[in-house]
């Protein structure tokens, strides 16, 4: 008995190991057949900051076109977190400006961050921020898993509607972070405005205009004016205020001329934290793109009237918003006149927009008359001096804006500008129609006032409710700065290359005193990677690239360049010489450049140089011969542009080279200003 009930419960036994075996088989199979959930990636666009996703640690997907600009990055391989994501990527190495897949850390917050370029990108420093991340590529780790939809911010989350109890929430713990409660408040139902510029509103028939001094004008002046106020936008730029007759254009509405404080604001509630923030916020280094010294000559006279002056102050407002003012980029300052100039504030006084846009506010019209003139030289004896805060190797910009025409000449004043490397731009707001051209001062004041009579420096402004209209077109142009002529001169706009006789002959200690000579010449020139440049061949029978046009942006750094130089020794083959300059260095240059060669040798060439010297003028290289002791006067003249008097030079020994510095600076300079201006 005892037997049998054993038997049957090794049979029992026996048959639940069977069922336990075949379920977790089954389950296995199961399992095999359950595929898992696919992770997808994140899509973000170039302008979302790493500050506004919560996530400590994901991987994005990055569209193509992350490497413009307008996307600002702070920071070299560890970013401020205000930084756009997908514009660090680009700058760090990771991605290129196609897109693509990236990790994304965050770290702790750094003291400062240092600004580079790298990868077609200008990152900008920043003295310190309160998060920080790194990007790294988007390897799959094993047991690492990452979210598929990211957590942003609160100003990321929809508005609460209205009538619901206030909430508050806390963002997950980030290293050198504090969490704080996150509050959404009920804020004031504001409509956003659709436009930039908002319908004008009716102004109060009792306000007064500026009279004082009024410009004198012609009986019938304009087209009469009629009460625009309740109907015309300002942004659709038509029903132009026209003059009434009369010597002077009335202002009898002068209404406060405003844009609306519009933000965008949801019906009803605006995020606190979004507010708290904003004033750590860093302000921009500027636009580096557009690196340019600028001045608003603003007309103030009487006949423009209160309500145009108003349009005046909103276009400086538009542009310095538009060109991202900062220490980095564009700097701007204005100069109002009347009967007389005067500076409103100088290019150091504001370093960013949004402190431009408040100083703007402030300015009050001064009324008299229109004498452009007298403000344009005001602004070259006064304006761009080093102590208002003039850069230097920045150029110089004056933008004129004119109601109508001036009551004075500006021809010869803008020639004196313009001689003084300040490319002018006149803005005509409302020009003389045909009855009035008999008032003007001056006839075609405008094309005798600019650097090119092409159009790109002169702008004819239909109406004032059309000068919004000029913002973005005078933007793109002064920011060209491959195209501002009178910027050029003859120390700032040249790629210059030194070929330098190393044979035997020479010597040692005489090749020391041509290193001095080269380093004089260089001295007398404006030197950065926007400015001259400047590159060094030596030769013998052989040739050697000391240092190419794109290799040293500083004077100092180029002397001591020239200083490191060591001497070779051998024989003189300058056709070969002349080249290898010609492949080594020029055929890198800049189309914008002068290309200037200056070769110095102390003897007749073993080789031919009338080809390679008919080669470097048809590729327009401007060569000056400088020969010393027993060097062939022949061979410099064919060597030398023509003419050969002025551009090749004999010194009979390596001590006086020195003292063909000036010359062949002055002969630099005077070619150079020979060229057409207009």
């Amino acid at each position: 008995m005892g037997m049998v009930v054993l038997t049957m419960k090794a049979s029992v036994i026996e048959m639940f190991l069977v069922l336990l075996v075949t379920g977790i088989h089954s389950n296995k199979e199961m399992a095999k057949k359950i595929k898992r959930p696919k992770f997808t990636v994140p899509q973000i666009n170039c302008d979302v900051k790493a500050g506004k996703i919560i996530n400590p640690e994901f991987i994005v997907k990055c569209p193509a076109g992350c490497q413009d600009p307008k996307y600002h990055v702070y920071g070299t391989d560890i970013y401020a977190s205000y930084s756009s994501v997908c514009g660090a990527a680009v700058h760090s190495g990771v991605l290129d400006n196609s897109g693509g897949k990236i990790l994304v850390r965050k770290v702790a917050g750094q003291s400062g961050y240092k600004g580079s370029y790298s990868n077609g990108v200008q990152s900008l420093s920043l003295p310190r921020w309160r998060e920080s991340f790194i990007i790294l590529e988007s390897k799959p780790q094993k047991g690492v898993t990452f979210p598929s939809a990211l957590t942003y911010l609160s100003s990321k989350s929809p508005a609460v509607k209205a009538g619901e109890t206030t909430k508050a929430y806390y963002l997950p713990f980030l290293p050198g972070t504090t969490i704080q409660p996150v509050t959404l408040i009920q804020g004031l139902a504001v409509t956003a405005a659709e436009d930039s510029h908002s319908t004008l509103p009716k102004p109060s028939p009792s306000e007064a205009s500026a009279t004082s001094s009024p410009r004198p004008r012609p009986v019938g002046h304009g087209s009469g004016e009629t009460d625009l106020w309740s109907t015309t936008s300002y942004a659709s730029g038509q029903n132009s205020p026209g003059a009434n007759p009369g010597i002077q254009r009335p202002d009898s509405a002068g209404a406060a001329f405003q844009k609306p404080v519009g933000a965008d604001v949801s019906l009803g509630f605006v995020p606190k934290e979004e507010l708290s923030t904003q004033s750590l916020e860093p302000v921009s280094q500027g636009d580096p793109n557009c690196r340019i010294d600028l001045s608003f000559l603003i007309d103030g006279s009487s006949s423009i009237g209160r309500r145009r002056f108003r349009i005046q102050k909103q276009f400086l407002t538009d542009v310095a918003q538009a060109l991202d003012i900062g220490p980095a980029g564009p700097l701007m300052g204005v100069v109002q006149y009347g009967d007389n100039p005067a500076t409103q504030f100088s290019l150091k006084t504001h370093m960013n927009s949004r402190d431009l846009k408040a100083a703007i506010e402030k300015i009050t019209q001064r009324g008299g008359l229109s004498n452009a003139g007298r403000a344009i030289s005001f602004v070259t004896k006064n304006f761009f001096s080093k102590v208002n805060g003039n850069r230097g190797g920045a150029p110089n910009v004056a933008v004129v804006l004119v109601d109508g025409w001036p009551t004075d000449k500006v021809e010869e004043a803008s020639r004196l500008a313009r001689e003084s490397g300040i490319n002018i731009f006149f803005i005509t707001i409302e020009g003389a129609v045909e009855n009035e051209k008999q008032y003007v001062v001056e006839p075609n004041f405008a094309n005798k006032a600019v650097c090119r009579t092409n159009g790109f420096y002169s702008f004819n402004v239909q109406s004032w409710f059309g000068l919004h209209k000029t913002v973005q077109p005078l933007v793109k142009r002064v920011c060209d700065t491959d195209r501002l002529a009178c910027s050029k001169t003859c120390f700032n706009s040249a790629d210059l290359g030194f070929v330098i006789d190393g044979s035997s002959s020479v010597g040692t200690g005489n090749f020391r005193t041509v290193l001095q000579f080269v380093a004089n010449l260089s001295k007398e020139f404006e030197i950065s990677e926007t400015d001259t440049r400047i590159g060094a061949v030596q030769y013998t029978y052989e040739q050697r690239l000391e240092f190419g046009f794109d290799k040293y942006n500083t004077k100092p750094d180029i002397l001591n360049a020239i200083k490191r130089v060591g001497y070779w020794s051998g024989g003189t083959s300058t056709g070969a010489a002349i080249n290898y300059a010609l492949e080594q260095l020029f055929k890198k240059s800049k189309p914008n450049k002068r290309k200037l060669m200056i070769l110095i040798t102390d003897g007749r060439s073993y080789d031919d140089v009338r080809i390679p010297a008919m080669a470097a003028h048809h590729k327009g290289v401007i060569t000056y011969a400088i020969g010393v002791a027993w060097a062939a006067q022949d061979e410099l003249e064919v060597i030398a542009t023509y003419p050969a008097k002025d551009h090749s030079f004999f010194v009979d020994e390596f001590d006086n080279l020195y003292k063909f510095v000036p010359r062949i600076i002055q002969n630099i300079c005077t070619e150079f200003n020979s060229q057409p201006r207009n």
